[in-house]
């Protein structure tokens, strides 16, 4: 516990509301732990989004992201499966040439990998049932950071099949991440006012 009874890790900001401290200050970070972070996605095309940026963040911040996002939303052409699958050398050398992304080419070509992989799943019921499918029975129950997971047997089995299935930059850490984005798992800890939001746990 903190000097003012919450959680370590826990902070109440300043409109009563109680958030880790990575989205305690106002801003970009915070709109997106309010708003976004633990929400289910709706579609193929959401769930390739949020899978190729977890993989171009690992290593980085996810602030970094953020602020890219909307560029890397432009130059995937709005993470169109189909299109993406589409890109060749043309694409490649633009986006490495273009500042406001992530210029890493093993990352770029793992993208278009990825999407190709994608498709290849939709003869097996697609991408959203299988990242689905590795929901566990129970989701982490944390009261303060230090009991946020960073992997789980899921996020390991999840990794080994899409590498299985021809995908990159899917390891255990960063298939955890994608699952705490899009509520597979609900780690909020207990005492914030986002926990529960997503409605897939209670």
């Amino acid at each position: 516990m903190t000097t003012d009874g919450l959680p370590a890790g826990a902070v109440r900001c300043e409109d009563g509301l109680i958030r880790p401290l990575w989205a305690a200050q106002t801003g970009l970070m915070r709109d997106y732990y309010d708003n976004e972070w633990g929400m289910p996605v709706s579609g193929e095309n959401a769930h390739f989004e949020r899978l190729v940026l977890e993989g171009f963040q690992a290593g980085l911040s996810w602030a970094t992201i953020l602020r890219k996002r909307p560029a890397f939303r432009e130059v995937f052409r709005d993470f169109d499966v189909n299109t993406v699958a589409a890109f060749g050398d043309r694409e490649i050398e633009a986006m490495l040439a273009d500042a406001r992304i992530i210029r890493h080419r093993g990352k770029i070509e793992a993208a278009i990998g990825n999407a190709r992989a994608t498709q290849q799943l939709r003869a097996d019921g697609g991408l959203v049932d299988f990242l689905w499918s590795f929901k566990p029975d129970r989701t982490p129950e944390p009261e303060e950071m230090a009991d946020v997971p960073t992997t789980s047997a899921e996020s390991i089995a999840m990794s080994k099949a899409l590498r299985a299935r021809g995908f990159r930059f899917v390891g255990p850490t960063t298939m955890f991440a994608l699952m705490e984005a899009i509520g597979i798992v609900d780690t909020h800890l207990l005492s914030s006012h986002r926990r529960g939001s997503s409605g897939i746990w209670p």
